[in-house]
């Protein structure tokens, strides 16, 4: 089973498109599909539930599109994958041992917390990549 599933690797990248857009200008969702390389049908409904979790709004009309719903600083990695995964877990199955059991909620526990980085500090991660491999998301 997979930790983060298509849906949270693109939500994220769609947030992290959002988050480096200016901030005071809606950004279309065929700009974002085409700068995140996320099919438009599945980004629109990325957005639908991260527009449910108050993380974006959306903007109608000609100049319309979607805005981050809080500052960057406010919105962690964590808040995304919750609003597009339900939950993040390594094991949700019961494995009958008591020890195994206290070994997975730990795991678990321990990677809501690193996950609780806000997209703000998620560009230190672009700058690392940047450097090492002269490219930019």
């Amino acid at each position: 089973m997979a930790l983060i599933t298509s849906a949270g690797r693109y939500g994220l990248r769609a947030m992290f498109e959002l988050a480096n857009h200016d901030g005071t200008t809606p950004m279309d969702a065929t700009t974002i599909a085409k700068n995140a390389n996320i099919p438009k049908n599945y980004l629109n409904q990325l957005m639908i539930k991260l527009k449910k979790a108050d993380l974006i709004r959306s903007i109608r009309g000609k100049n319309g599109g979607f805005v981050l719903g809080k500052n960057p600083k406010e919105i962690s990695v964590k808040d995304i994958l919750l609003a597009l995964e339900g939950d993040i877990f390594v094991s949700n199955k019961s494995c009958n041992e008591n020890l195994l059991e206290l070994f997975f909620l730990d795991i678990n526990e321990k990677i809501k917390k690193f996950l609780d980085i806000s997209l703000e500090d998620l560009k230190k991660y672009q700058d690392i990549y940047t450097e090492s491999f002269n490219y930019s998301i």
